[in-house]
């Protein structure tokens, strides 16, 4: 089995393999020519994108289409009338994850930290690296590594501005492994032992929608307009875009399951191609 750290190496890989793809979806390119692209054999690159992803590069042009899009939306129409903490199935799909979440109070919120400490760590996952954060609590952040490390720390640290904030590798690291690591199948897990628990700090609204967020079981997608209905305010649709975008805890609260409910898969905080590359993967384990 690859480790984590050679899954994150080949990811950058299949970024590029994801935004050829996209941009010359119309014409659906053989896949000799991505290959190409990304300066690999068709051999090695066939290897290489069914390992990763879990399904063909074949299979991947047909998932990047509008029309697939729209199909999925049709099969989640009712997907936010599910109860709250539907349970989110980990990348591996061995397994299931429960979310508990806390809020901030008011007070805390605008404390912005004091008196918490928040340990982080700089961790290798599938989709590249990223920056992990945990107080007593639970987790307060999961971001992916875009520009440099520093930049990664520095946002962390503008959103818990007055918090003591120190490097933890070794109390995060277990956290990305239960993230996103396949467990073995002698493995066994009592949904007790599961519950993953989140640390929010954001607005009444924010919390309103990454609550709903968690509403989206895995295999399906939602639209900004339900999830502005869900929150009671049917009208908000912009303001759910910018609370979506602001999420603070990549993949467990799944921002990358909201699409345009045109059938487009709209915009990312990380990348286009890291959301396609999420839902692909997601799709591919529940199939």
């Amino acid at each position: 089995m690859e480790s984590t750290t050679e899954l994150s190496g080949h990811y950058q890989l299949i970024e590029r393999a994801i935004q050829y793809i996209e941009a010359n979806v119309q014409r659906q390119p053989e896949l000799d020519e991505i290959a190409s692209a990304i300066g690999l054999s068709e051999y090695h690159f066939q290897r290489l994108f069914t390992r990763w992803a879990g399904i063909s590069p074949k299979r991947f042009m047909q998932f990047l289409t509008k029309e697939h899009a729209k199909e999925l939306l049709a099969r989640s129409e009712n997907l936010l009338e599910t109860t709250h903490q539907v349970g989110l199935s980990s990348l591996g799909r061995l397994h299931d994850l429960f979310i508990s979440t806390e809020a901030v109070t008011p007070g805390e919120y605008k404390s912005h930290g004091a008196g918490l400490t928040i340990s982080y760590g700089l961790h290798f996952t599938p989709f590249g690296k990223c920056l992990i954060a945990a107080t007593e609590r639970g987790i307060c952040h999961l971001s992916f590594i875009q520009t440099s490390e520093g930049n990664a720390i520095d946002n962390l640290v503008a959103d818990w501005k007055q918090a003591k904030i120190i490097e933890d590798y070794k109390s995060t690291a277990p956290l990305i492994a239960r993230i996103f690591d396949t467990p073995k199948p002698d493995s066994a897990f009592k949904r007790a032992d599961q519950r993953l628990n989140l640390h929010l700090r954001g607005t009444n609204f924010q919390i309103k929608v990454w609550e709903a967020l968690l509403d989206i079981p895995t295999g399906s997608v939602t639209t900004y307009e339900q999830i502005a209905t869900q929150v009671g305010n049917p009208k908000a649709v912009r303001a759910v875009g910018t609370a979506v975008g602001h999420n603070p805890i990549a993949v467990l609260v799944p921002c990358h399951r909201v699409i345009r409910k045109s059938g487009e898969f709209g915009n990312y905080r990380y990348g286009a191609a890291l959301k396609k590359a999420l839902l692909a993967r997601e799709f591919s384990q529940m199939a």
